[in-house]
């Protein structure tokens, strides 16, 4: 009995020390973002010639509104192509794209990928032809000007920039809270990293790259991670990530408890693949090639989710209280405090309101959604499993600006 309490005794301090460093790297990165961050922009001496690359499988649904969107940017169109990859479409859908002035790039693969669609395409487009790739799911909806501010960015030396990616529907209780959720994100693993000088984390899309170090780079990429290799190839040579927060990108959010479970447990299987892939070497490059942007990059890999780490805290001062924990009850307690905080600085103003409230009855099932999540992720991700996508909002992009900025 003696040992069966000394073991508890340890797993609780283990999960107190995990959970107060996972809250205090959550409340910093938090009041970081809280400093302004804006990238010095230089009037633009010509525009880059730019690749809008749009891997999809099966989007159908929202492919060709997608498409029609992207040819309507403030940039010359000669210096632009819309390149659609599609996998797996109806023949429908692809003469429908054939109509439009883009490329339709058609692939196949025994197990489909978005690494490999991107790989594919860029063995098949020209070598030379491109400066700039920026990357696109299915169903994002680019603001009017975001290639030209990629464009002015770039001109200021940038190499790899993260845009600012906002949801496009807000329509269901569910895909208000996956927005909230995407824009703490972006406070504290973009805005708040490049505050302090870190780089910005991808998202996987409403990304920009110079388009020969994408190619480079990806080509050695075979997973579905494809964002969260990359981040770490791009880090290991000392490539800085920026972030383009005035630069939209809108996006699906998902609006049923199954996609929403479906798609954490991918990002959490990736999450943890690369923890551990990437552990050990992270203290190479920490010491040995003072790379601490590696370092910490590879250290976000084990944050807990926001609305886990809440959950579980607020569990613990429960548990505290209820078997009178002299010892931490207290402590537990500050830390649930120190998290409050912490979200209360990451969410956006235009998200605190009566409407927004009335979604935090969520949180518990986002709680339960997220431990089905965490349970599913113990196993490797072995086949291709995208969010289905179906909402076409704003076929101007303007549309989608007045309702979301």
């Amino acid at each position: 009995m003696e040992i069966i309490i000394i073991i508890a005794n340890i797993l609780k301090w283990i999960i107190f020390i995990y959970m107060s460093l996972a809250t205090f790297y959550v409340l910093f990165f938090s009041i970081a973002g809280l400093f302004k961050y804006n990238i010095p922009i230089h009037p633009f001496k010509y525009e880059r010639k730019i690749a809008v690359l749009i891997p999809g499988y099966k989007e159908d649904d929202v492919i060709v509104n997608v498409a029609q969107s992207a040819l309507k940017q403030d940039y010359s169109p000669e210096k632009y192509d819309v390149i659609v990859i599609a996998d797996s479409f109806s023949e429908i859908t692809l003469n429908k794209l054939k109509k439009l002035p883009i490329k339709v790039i058609e692939v196949a693969f025994d197990i489909s990928s978005k690494s490999k669609s991107l790989n594919k395409a860029m063995q098949i487009l020209p070598s030379n032809e491109y400066e700039i790739a920026v990357i696109l799911d299915a169903d994002n909806l680019m603001e009017k000007c975001f290639l030209k501010k990629i464009n002015a960015a770039f001109e200021n030396g940038c190499i790899a920039i993260q845009g600012h990616r906002t949801a496009k529907n807000l329509n269901t209780p569910i895909a208000l809270l996956d927005s909230i959720s995407e824009e703490i994100n972006n406070h504290i693993f973009r805005k708040g990293h490049r505050v302090i000088g870190f780089s910005s984390a991808l998202i996987g899309s409403g990304m920009a790259f110079n388009y020969d170090v994408f190619k480079k780079n990806m080509s050695t990429i075979n997973s579905f991670g494809e964002d969260k290799e990359l981040e770490i190839n791009l880090i290991e040579r000392h490539i800085r990530i920026e972030y383009l927060e005035d630069a939209y990108v809108f996006d699906e959010k998902i609006e049923k408890s199954k996609s929403f479970v479906r798609q954490r447990t991918r990002w959490i299987s990736n999450q943890i693949l690369y923890a551990k892939k990437y552990f050990f070497r992270s203290f190479y490059h920490l010491f040995v090639k003072l790379n601490m942007d590696y370092f910490e990059k590879v250290m976000q890999h084990f944050q807990p989710p926001r609305i886990f780490l809440g959950g579980t805290l607020f569990l613990a001062v429960l548990l505290a209280f209820v078997f009178n924990d002299h010892v931490l009850r207290f402590a537990w307690l500050i830390i649930f405090m120190l998290f409050i905080i912490s979200m209360f600085c990451a969410i956006p103003k235009k998200f605190i309101s009566f409407k927004t409230l009335r979604i935090f009855y969520l949180i518990p099932l986002g709680y339960v959604l997220m431990l089905f999540s965490l349970i599913n992720a113990r196993q490797p991700i072995k086949s291709f499993n995208p969010t289905k996508h179906s909402v076409n909002i704003g076929e101007d992009t303007n549309d989608v600006d007045s309702k979301n900025t």
